[in-house]
């Protein structure tokens, strides 16, 4: 469905939780280096669960080689950004672009793209939501504006059915 393009990821339970994510909604996740984590990190897979194998992940040596791969328009999440990104139209195939924890995108980046840059609100003082998250509130509003396509939208009982299913 999205594109999600991690530059620099550090933690590597925060691009585990990120995999998961996008395993869980039909996501490419691509990595742009350097990774501040061996992708055989005990932490990534273990915050992947099972999930990992389901995950299309793509690693790139530099930010231009992951953009390449994106068929639609982008989306650079910053914190620096002056509109949300709930105003933000999303369709399939868009990359979603996250800078890395401890400083986000560059600003000469950003400066490039300035009538792409969204960010999430959040109160004053706040620095940032943690990535993974961040990440989440993206795709899914994302998905909410493409009526969720492909995605099951109901959900069934293991054990039971609910009040007026066969």
């Amino acid at each position: 469905m999205f594109h999600i393009v991690l530059v620099e990821p550090e933690i590597p339970q925060n691009t585990g939780n990120i995999a998961r994510t996008c395993a869980a909604t039909g996501c490419v996740l691509h990595l742009v280096r350097p990774l501040g984590f061996e992708l055989s990190d005990k932490y990534l897979k273990r915050a992947g669960l099972d999930y990992w194998g389901l995950a299309d992940v793509r690693v790139h040596d530099d930010l231009s080689a992951a953009l390449g791969e994106i068929p639609g328009r982008l989306h650079f999440f910053t914190t620096k950004a002056r509109g949300t990104y709930s105003d933000a139209g999303y369709a399939a195939g868009d990359g979603l672009i996250f800078g890395k924890e401890t400083k986000g995108l560059d600003e000469e980046l950003l400066l490039l793209h300035e009538k792409e840059c969204v960010r999430i609100p959040m109160i004053g003082g706040a620095r940032s939501l943690n990535l993974s998250n961040a990440v989440a509130v993206a795709v899914y509003e994302g998905l909410r504006q493409n009526s969720f396509g492909g995605l099951s939208l109901r959900g069934s009982l293991h054990h039971h059915q609910w009040n007026g299913e066969d």
